[in-house]
């Protein structure tokens, strides 16, 4: 068995890559030829409901692979400088169910989240979008700018974070990286969204934060941060006047609280949701259709996502 580390996994694939597959990724899955199942997740019986395991089980086909991805959430490793989420992917064979490789299921994570939003950005946004909003500063912030950065010529960045420590260093850090970028700390998140023309909300909010009087007509808005039904970024009356994506119609309406919460309310239902990535991807539904309209993609993340890129990894490097 092939043992992919972080760092190799850092260095073996690129955002632009990354994007290509996630593209590749959800055509075959719009067309039936991958499959996954239900995230399960378990909260662990320590008396904490905050630490959780899951596992993300998918299949890619009888010519290719299949496993899962089996990561923990702890949130309060943030305090302790560790990344909040951890885990492996386990790759197989399909055609003996042979394994074939382990590979750090963080940095994939770290990679594909941002390229999925990439992706969808690059259906959903302006054309020439080029002012984007980082809320949190956390570890998807960094792959979120370098993903977005690639489908669109960004010119500035806000960056807003409740710790406001964080957001200054983040942003100090990010503009000796790239210089070519103008980057703003915000103190609210009003300032750090209302001159923005793409948005990614990359917290673990219980509770909604990001208003729709605060978003400028033509905006497009990734809610990545949350997976839960009873947690949301968005307000309800966020959702009700913008077009909604996801990247899943059953995990989505199972997972999503940004949905689910507004949908319990009686604001909208599920018919908001105007289609999918991979719909997108087919060009079985279109996307943004004027300049004035704002977009929603509402991400709760996928085992595809995952085994696609564990898959392109093995192929890239497996071998060696």
């Amino acid at each position: 068995m092939k043992f992919i580390k972080y760092e190799e996994v850092i260095n073996q694939l690129s955002f632009s890559e990354a994007i290509q597959v996630m593209k590749s990724c959800f055509y075959d899955y719009e067309q039936g030829q991958i499959s996954q199942s239900e995230r399960r997740v378990e909260c662990l019986p320590d008396g904490s409901t905050q630490n959780i395991f899951a596992m993300m089980p998918a299949y890619l086909g009888s010519k290719r692979f299949f496993g899962a991805k089996m990561i923990t959430a702890f949130p309060g490793n943030r305090t302790q400088g560790l990344p909040s989420h951890q885990g492996v992917i386990l790759l197989f064979e399909s055609t003996n169910g042979y394994p074939v490789a382990a590979i750090d299921a963080n940095a994939v994570t770290w990679i594909r989240t941002a390229a999925v939003s990439a992706l969808a950005t690059d259906y959903l946004a302006k054309a020439d979008a080029m002012n984007l909003t980082l809320i949190g500063a956390g570890q998807q912030a960094s792959s979120h700018l370098a993903a977005i950065h690639s489908v669109r010529k960004l010119k500035r960045v806000f960056v807003y974070d409740l710790d406001q420590d964080r957001s200054q260093a983040f942003v100090a850090q990010m503009q000796q990286t790239y210089p070519e970028l103008k980057f703003f700390h915000c103190s609210t998140v009003e300032a750090a969204v209302c001159d923005s023309e793409i948005i990614c909300t990359l917290t673990s909010s219980k509770e909604a934060f990001l208003k729709g009087e605060w978003i400028a007509p033509g905006t497009h808005i990734n809610a990545v941060g949350t997976f839960t039904p009873t947690t949301r970024e968005l307000t309800s009356h966020l959702m009700e006047s913008s077009r909604i994506y996801v990247d899943d119609y059953g995990a989505a309406l199972r997972e999503s609280g940004d949905l689910l919460l507004p949908i319990q309310e009686g604001v909208i239902t599920a018919e908001a949701i105007k289609g999918t990535l991979g719909e997108l991807v087919t060009e079985k539904t279109v996307g943004r259709s004027s300049d004035s309209e704002i977009t929603v993609f509402d991400a709760v993340g996928l085992a595809i996502e995952d085994l696609c890129c564990a898959e392109y990894l093995f192929q890239k490097i497996g071998g060696r």
